[in-house]
C-alpha cells in the first residue's frame, strides 16, 4: 500500500504522514523545490519535487499509488494575487482529479473547508447548508470541492471530501495568535464575544482522513470534521487563558471602528506588498458564527473525536511554550 499526501510537508499533512507510517503504508509526498523536507527524509516516505500547479509533476507523484490525500492549499494571505488562490486550490485540484482518473486510484481524499459556508445563519449548519463562500480562499476551495463533486458524478471517480474546522494542535501557527491574545492578562475581543467557533484538534481530523479512505460508504460523500463541541469566543479564550494561569479578563471592542480601520489599513498596505497588522479577514473571526454539525461523519465514518477542547487545548499550549512560541 502506497498513499500519495499533497501538502505533507505542512502541518496537518505531516500528522497525516506520521499517522500513515505508523500503519506502516508507505507515503509519497508531493513537495515544492521551497518546501521544508529535511526531517521527511526517512524510511517509509518517498519525495517527488514538484508542484500541485503544474500537471506533468502531479502526474508523476500519482502514478504508481493507491491513495491520494490532496492537502495542498494555497492558505489566506494578506498579499497573495486572487490568481494564485486559483491556480492552486482550484486548477491544483484538477491536476488531481484527472491524474486519479488516469491512473485508477482506489480512492482519493480531497480536503475542502468549512468556509465554502463562511457565515452559518442558524447554527449549527450541516453538510446540506447551501454554499456561501465569503474570500478569494473560500470561492476557490468551494469551486474545487465542487469539481470533485462532479467528476464523482459524471467518471464514477472514488473520492470523498473533508471538510475540516479549524485545525490545532502541536505545530500549528496559524492560531499562534489567538493562544498570544489570550495569554496576556487583560484579552481585548472584538465584538461582544458571543460568536460560535469549532475548532478540530489535528490528530481527530488525521483520523477522519484515514476513516474516510477506508470506508466504503464514504465514496461519494461530504463530511464535516470537527471537534465534539464549539463554543464562544468569550469561552474559548476563557479556557485558553486558564492553561497560561492568567485571570480571564476580557475587553470588549466594538466591531464596527475596527472593520473600517482594518479595510484603510488593508488598501494602504497593498502597494508596498507587506501584510498590514490588520486586515478584513482577520476581523470576520470575531463577526462570523462557526459552529457545525458532525453527525455525518459519527454516523457513517464511525469517527469519534478523541481531543476535547480542553486536552486539545492544554497539549498545543504545551508545545508553544516548549518551542519559545509563548
Amino acid at each position: 500500500m502506497k498513499a500519495l499526501i499533497t501538502g505533507g510537508s505542512g502541518f496537518t499533512g505531516g500528522h497525516l504522514v506520521k499517522s500513515l507510517l505508523n500503519q506502516n503504508i508507505n507515503v509519497r509526498i508531493l513537495a515544492r523545490p521551497t518546501s521544508k523536507i529535511d526531517n521527511l527524509k526517512k524510511p517509509g516516505i518517498e519525495i517527488v519535487i514538484g508542484d500541485i500547479t503544474d500537471k506533468d509533476s502531479v502526474f508523476k507523484a500519482v502514478k504508481g499509488v493507491d491513495k491520494v490525500f490532496h492537502i495542498a492549499a494555497a492558505y489566506r494571505e494578506a498579499n497573495l494575487p486572487d490568481k494564485a488562490y486559483w491556480d492552486v486550490n482550484y486548477g491544483g485540484t484538477k491536476n488531481i482529479i484527472e491524474a486519479c482518473l488516469k491512473y485508477e486510484t482506489s480512492r482519493l481524499v480531497h480536503c475542502s473547508t468549512i468556509g465554502v459556508v463562511s457565515s452559518v445563519k442558524n447554527p449549527p449548519s450541516d453538510e446540506t447548508t447551501p454554499y456561501s463562500p465569503g474570500d478569494v480562499y473560500q470561492k476557490s476551495k468551494c469551486e474545487a470541492e465542487k469539481e470533485v463533486l462532479k467528476y464523482i458524478k459524471e467518471k464514477k471517480l472514488p473520492a470523498s471530501i473533508i471538510r475540516p474546522c479549524a485545525i490545532y494542535g502541536p505545530g500549528d501557527l496559524r492560531l499562534l495568535k489567538m493562544f498570544k491574545i489570550a495569554a496576556k492578562k487583560r484579552t481585548f475581543i472584538l465584538g461582544k464575544g458571543k460568536t460560535l467557533f469549532h475548532m478540530v484538534y489535528v490528530d481527530d481530523l488525521v483520523n477522519g482522513f484515514i476513516l474516510a479512505s477506508e470506508k466504503k460508504e464514504a465514496l461519494g460523500e461530504v463530511f464535516i470534521i470537527g471537534g465534539e463541541k464549539y463554543t464562544t469566543l468569550d469561552e474559548l479564550f476563557g479556557l485558553i487563558s486558564n492553561e497560561f494561569n492568567v485571570p480571564s479578563t476580557k475587553i470588549h471592542i466594538p466591531l464596527l471602528p475596527v472593520e473600517i480601520l482594518s479595510t484603510i489599513i488593508e488598501y494602504a498596505y497593498k502597494p508596498f506588498k507587506k501584510e498590514p497588522p490588520l486586515y478584513r479577514r482577520r476581523v470576520a473571526f470575531f463577526k462570523k458564527d462557526r459552529a457545525f454539525d458532525i453527525s455525518k461523519a459519527k454516523k457513517i465514518l464511525g469517527y469519534k473525536p478523541e481531543f476535547d477542547l480542553q486536552k486539545g487545548i492544554h497539549t498545543t499550549a504545551k508545545w508553544y511554550i516548549e518551542n519559545g512560541y509563548i
